[in-house]
């Protein structure tokens, strides 16, 4: 039973000469250090990049370096010692207004053999609408271009709004791809969550190619959405898979107030717009105006007031011992860290972090080497590194 809402070969890519003079630097002007004495651990919060215009998704090469998205459109090389390379070719064309742009960021599980790299989006369409979707394509040899562009998922319909896109991509041990989709705000579109015939307010899972995996639970069932995991979300800007069970986790905005950390499973609905602890940004009510309902999932963990829930992941790593396991979540609207600690499914601690900071935190994600990275959304963003102090 689902608990009750609670207050809850390593590939070196040399870079070309081109590129490396296309490189800007890092200056020191404003480069972050500053020490913190955690529930856990003495950290250190350093700036590995700057001069990002609102960093949205990061994913690590096999060589250390990273590839960070810009909302605007641009996908970039960073360097550990924050060299930012020119943008990339071959980025498929985003609409970047309002929460638009270009989102996420992901590897290929076999990217050391066949150097795919996924991209999540908000894709134009015809008479102003747009949709979320995900292009999938080959990084070159020198890391300056990518190569065989092309779309894998679209979300169903495009519609005329600017908001609420996701996205976040996550790969299960099996090589499913979950793309999580947003049901773009207005009210004229969110009940779409609740229906199956529509990819607005789901998590959905395809292959690699983007072919639906037979046994996601909505295949050839008339009238609905093969791709479709689960339903009912809002806006989830946050997914990861738990270390331990490989089970997807996701966080999603909630409206004012009802934030939700939730573990989506196949067929389930998560309530949206019908139950939500949160109330309409007007004041109204919600839906029927309650937080639960039959046949409505429970989210393990919720925030009222909301932290603005973004990025996530799980700490794995031995550089500190303290927060292994524990579950870290970026938060855009109180620009901190949240960390929770977990006994299965059931949250048991929340440590707030970096608060004084005044950042507004896009994405959490685990280096290689066991720190925190941390994008700041900012049009001069950047890459924070959060490490033992002593190291």
């Amino acid at each position: 039973m689902r608990p009750a809402r609670t207050a809850t070969r390593t590939i070196a890519f040399a870079l070309t000469a081109s590129a490396l003079g296309a490189c800007l630097g890092v200056t020191d002007a404003g480069a972050l250090d500053k020490t913190y004495a955690t529930e856990k651990a003495r950290v250190a919060v350093k700036t590995v990049a700057s001069g990002l215009k609102h960093p949205w998704g990061l994913a690590f090469l096999p060589d250390g370096r990273m590839l960070v998205t810009e909302k605007e459109g641009n996908l970039r090389i960073v360097t550990a010692n924050g060299m930012l390379s020119a943008p990339l070719k071959g980025v498929p064309t985003v609409d970047d207004r309002d929460q638009g742009g270009l989102l996420d960021v992901a590897l290929d599980p076999g990217f050391a053999q066949n150097r795919l790299v996924y991209l999540s989006f908000s894709e134009p369409g015809p008479n102003g609408t747009t949709s979320t979707a995900v292009a999938r394509a080959a990084l070159s040899a020198d890391g300056g271009t990518l190569t065989g562009t092309r779309i894998i998922f679209s979300q169903k319909p495009k519609v005329q709004s600017r908001k609420h896109y996701g996205s976040r991509l996550v790969f299960d041990r099996q090589g499913h791809l979950y793309v999580t989709l947003g049901e773009r705000s207005e009210e004229q579109f969110r009940t779409q969550a609740q229906g199956l015939d529509s990819h607005l307010g789901k998590v959905v899972r395809i292959n690699a190619d983007g072919s639906v995996p037979p046994d996601n639970p909505y295949v050839n069932k008339p009238g609905a959405l093969p791709e479709i995991w689960s339903y009912g979300h809002r806006n989830v800007q946050g997914a990861a898979l738990h270390p331990q069970t490989g089970a997807l986790w996701i966080n999603e905005h909630g409206p004012r107030g009802g934030d939700e950390v939730n573990v989506p499973q196949p067929g389930k609905n998560y309530g949206w717009p019908v139950v939500s602890y949160g109330v309409n940004y007007n004041g109204t009510p919600v839906g029927t105006g309650k937080s639960s309902a039959p046949g409505m999932e429970e989210p393990i963990h919720h925030w009222t007031p909301v932290i603005g829930s973004s990025g996530m992941t799980f700490y794995t790593a031995d550089a500190i011992p303290g927060w292994k396991g524990s579950l870290f979540n970026g938060g855009l609207a109180t620009r901190e860290v949240v960390r929770l600690e977990l006994d299965g499914t059931k949250v048991t601690h929340e440590e707030r972090m970096f608060r004084d900071l005044g950042k507004r935190i896009r994405q959490v994600i685990q280096g290689p080497d066991g720190a925190l990275y941390l994008l700041t959304d900012q049009s001069d963003g950047e890459i924070l590194r959060v490490a033992p102090a002593n190291r």
